[in-house]
């Protein structure tokens, strides 16, 4: 084992941690998307809950590398890390929110919960992705350019929902 470090065998682990957390951002990031491109022409509605479930699996596979790959399911350690790292405890909300996006991601569920109901439900994504970019923000530490566009583009997904429908739409009593 001359010559050998174990924190070599340990970079591939956090760059597999760290692509599907990135993915699972960039696809819940594409499932925010669709309305504000539905708006301006392009409608890709059908492809909203598949963004969605793929942006929760992600984030699962990469709350399930740091588990299970990272921190080899020692649970002191995890608790432990918790404490040290408050982006962790951020990640774990929006997992948690995600939870009963993905739950209620079916046409039984949609029926019974009512459209309304679901709608309201599914309001959670917009808490999922804030606590997404904000985990990213915590766990970079600096202001990369890649970080800076992933707030920029959540904030923007967001913003665009508190238009009035009006503004959104550049009908009559749009505001200025």
């Amino acid at each position: 084992l001359n010559g050998f470090d174990l924190r070599d065998a340990l970079i591939p682990v956090k760059a597999i941690e760290h692509r599907l957390g990135e993915l699972g951002l960039q696809f819940l990031l594409g499932s925010l998307a669709i309305t504000p491109l539905r708006r301006l022409g392009l409608n890709l509605i059908r492809f909203r809950r598949a963004l969605g479930l793929l942006a929760f699996t992600y984030v699962t596979l990469h709350l399930t590398a740091w588990v299970w790959l990272d921190m080899g399911l020692r649970w002191s350690e995890m608790a432990a890390d918790l404490w040290k790292r408050p982006y962790i405890i951020v990640g774990m909300i929006g997992f948690l929110v995600m939870l009963p996006l993905a739950v209620t991601s079916t046409n039984a569920a949609i029926r019974r919960l009512g459209a309304a109901g679901w709608a309201r439900l599914h309001r959670l994504a917009y808490v999922a992705i804030l606590a997404g970019v904000l985990h990213l923000v915590l766990l970079s530490k600096i202001w990369t350019t890649e970080v800076l566009v992933y707030v920029a583009l959540a904030l923007a997904l967001l913003a665009v929902r508190l238009l009035p429908r009006a503004a959104r739409q550049g009908g009559v009593g749009a505001r200025v």
